[in-house]
């Protein structure tokens, strides 16, 4: 029967392995309890070890198989042990979430090259080493997806001292795309999320009832269509798409998660 009969059917990705690097982090949080609730085999990986066996047993307690690494993927040898852990464990590397990333902000006369290469290094050059080790398993095995993380300041600046972080992300969607290119042939595809704010603990203060930030989230809701803040299922759905057969046309793209943030 066809999926257009069956169309639920494209999102079925239980048993698929899994890996969602920076698992301890809100977007990783976001990820590992979707691919979990979905079916996923996990493997996890996190520099903070506690809070990597906290999420790690959220998602046992969802029905998923975990295995856990207590690293970051700080080189190429790191990121290949990211992903022969996820072969050894659950026997293939189907779906990569590279949730890993950080933010410095400080404005540029006052922000040391040091911080700007550790962002970068963090956002761009980690999220090309475990690309480049996922891409190595995906063709042995004829496919994969792969998912980075972006955000809508890939594609706009921002006046406080994001010149490192919005940087990063504009590399990270032209990682994206180049390898959506390079890889359309192999059956891997490739694709970024890019969310505006959503909840998470360090925008937590942002959904506040007090005036100060009431006045900021009024201010930041002018540019935002949907009249809100995200909340974490926003990003669910288009994280299950994109790990899935029904985005098996779709590479190379940025999905914005913005309430429509970028189209004004």
């Amino acid at each position: 029967m066809s999926a257009i009969d069956r169309p639920l059917s494209l999102f079925d990705i239980a048993g698929k392995s899994a890996l969602v690097t920076g698992a301890s982090g809100a977007f990783g949080q976001v990820a590992a309890r979707v691919l979990a609730g979905a079916g996923c085999k996990l493997t996890l990986t996190a520099g903070n070890a506690e809070a990597l066996d906290e999420i790690a047993g959220i998602c046992r307690d969802l029905g998923a198989e975990v295995t856990t690494v207590n690293a970051r993927p700080g080189d190429q040898a790191a990121a290949e042990a990211m992903v022969k852990g996820a072969v050894d464990a659950h026997g293939a590397l189907d779906i990569l979430v590279v949730a890993s990333g950080m933010n410095k902000v400080a404005r540029i006369d006052e922000m040391d090259p040091a911080t700007f290469a550790q962002v970068m290094d963090a956002n761009v050059t980690q999220s090309w080493l475990l690309a480049r080790a996922a891409t190595v398993q995906m063709k042995a095995q004829g496919g994969g997806k792969i998912v980075l993380v972006s955000s809508a300041r890939g594609l706009l600046g921002h006046p406080a001292g994001y010149t490192a972080y919005c940087a990063s992300k504009a590399a990270v969607d032209g990682i994206t795309k180049a390898l959506g290119c390079e890889l359309g042939p192999t059956g891997i595809t490739v694709n970024a999320i890019a969310p505006t704010v959503f909840r998470s603990p360090l925008t937590a203060w942002m959904f506040e009832d007090n005036p100060e930030a009431e006045k900021v989230r009024a201010g930041f809701l002018t540019r935002v269509p949907k009249g809100r803040l995200g909340e974490p299922e926003d990003l669910a759905g288009p994280l299950l798409f994109l790990a899935s057969k029904a985005s098996d046309f779709y590479t190379g793209h940025i999905l914005y998660a913005d309430g429509g943030y970028t189209a004004g």
